[in-house]
């Protein structure tokens, strides 16, 4: 603090200015040290501050200040990174469906919203009620635009909660919603497949039920989970290995490719379409809806009224799987790879 005396100068000048410790300490981190300390201790506190400045509150408050120093400046970078790639994936998103209005023809190369083989007839086969909209809605949404045939196998009725035959109708209801024909859905009510994370759905059972209907069905195109199950569940897993079987065996008709649901990691999942780079970098096949589609699988999601617990109303707020599927092409010499990894 600086002090301006009244005092005359002996060498004749009006004033003196001479400084005066200042009783506010120069930072909240020397305030706390001096909290409950008496006038006494304070002041022999300040004394040894000035005899030797860099003592060990000295040496912390340099600490601090260098820690926080580039704490802000790393804050600042990572905010910066942000907000560019929020920007970044705007762009992309907007640059997609502008194609519509008629966009440029690199444009259309470079951001294709959808990269699916093209069939007429798809199964995609489940595992409970709901699973078709919850991680599958995108890409039956895309399937239907292109005016394929999609047909809906579900291996359970999701009776887990004694809700089995509300559930039932939830996904008639929810599967016509997205264009879905009720005689192309098949539910399977067996005892061996029940909905339980706890019991051990056999992998020869679901092979002998996917077999059927690829036969009869004539079906281009097979998708369902990959190993991973999306959400970890086990019946979901249970459905890629019979499936695996089925393609280890050569039982898989030579017309019909074999599609795979991608499980992406937690923060990925919640990401909704800010997820999109690391979709088009990552994946060979793809769906990305417009926002107008995105509302009509949400719509769709929400039929399932039996099972909108508070978690799946943020989900269907948050979650790629709304609105971009991510999907990978397996074959016979995939398959060997992932078992001998596993």
């Amino acid at each position: 603090m600086i002090h301006a005396s009244s005092n005359i100068d002996p060498h004749g000048s009006d004033t003196i200015i001479r400084s005066v410790p200042s009783p506010v300490p120069s930072s909240l981190l020397a305030w706390w040290f001096q909290c409950g300390k008496t006038e006494a201790q304070q002041e022999q506190h300040q004394q040894q501050q000035q005899q030797d400045p860099l003592g060990p509150t000295g040496c912390l408050e340099v600490i601090y200040g260098i820690a926080l120093h580039y704490l802000h400046e790393t804050l600042d970078h990572i905010v910066l990174v942000l907000l560019a790639y929020s920007v970044l994936c705007v762009v992309l998103y907007r640059v997609m469906f502008h194609r519509a209005t008629g966009g440029s023809r690199l444009g259309r190369w470079l951001v294709r919203r959808s990269h699916l083989p093209p069939c007429s007839r798809a199964l995609l086969v489940t595992a409970h009620p709901d699973d078709e909209v919850m991680f599958f809605g995108p890409t039956i949404l895309e399937l239907r635009r292109r005016q394929c045939r999609v047909f809906v196998l579900c291996l359970s009725e999701g009776n887990h909660d004694r809700k089995g035959a509300v559930r039932r109708q939830e996904l008639w209801d929810a599967c016509e919603s997205m264009g879905v024909r009720p005689e192309d859905i098949t539910l399977v009510n067996a005892t061996h497949l029940q909905d339980d994370p706890t019991a051990e759905w056999r992998a020869v059972t679901i092979a002998n039920q996917l077999l059927r209907q690829l036969e009869s069905l004539d079906a281009e195109l097979l998708i369902t989970f990959d190993k991973e199950g999306i959400s970890g569940h086990p019946n979901h897993s249970a459905i890629y290995y019979a499936t695996a079987s089925l393609c280890l065996s050569g039982m898989i008709p030579n017309n019909c490719k074999v599609l795979t649901l991608e499980t992406v990691n937690l923060c990925r999942k919640y990401l909704s379409i800010f997820d999109l780079p690391a979709t088009l970098l990552l994946s060979t096949n793809w769906v990305i809806l417009s926002w107008k589609a995105r509302r009509a699988v949400q719509n769709a999601m929400r039929l399932h009224n039996s099972q909108m617990v508070w978690f799946r109303k943020l989900y269907i707020i948050f979650s790629r799987y709304m609105v971009i599927n991510s999907l990978r092409e397996i074959n016979k010499s995939d398959v060997e790879f992932e078992i001998l990894d596993t």
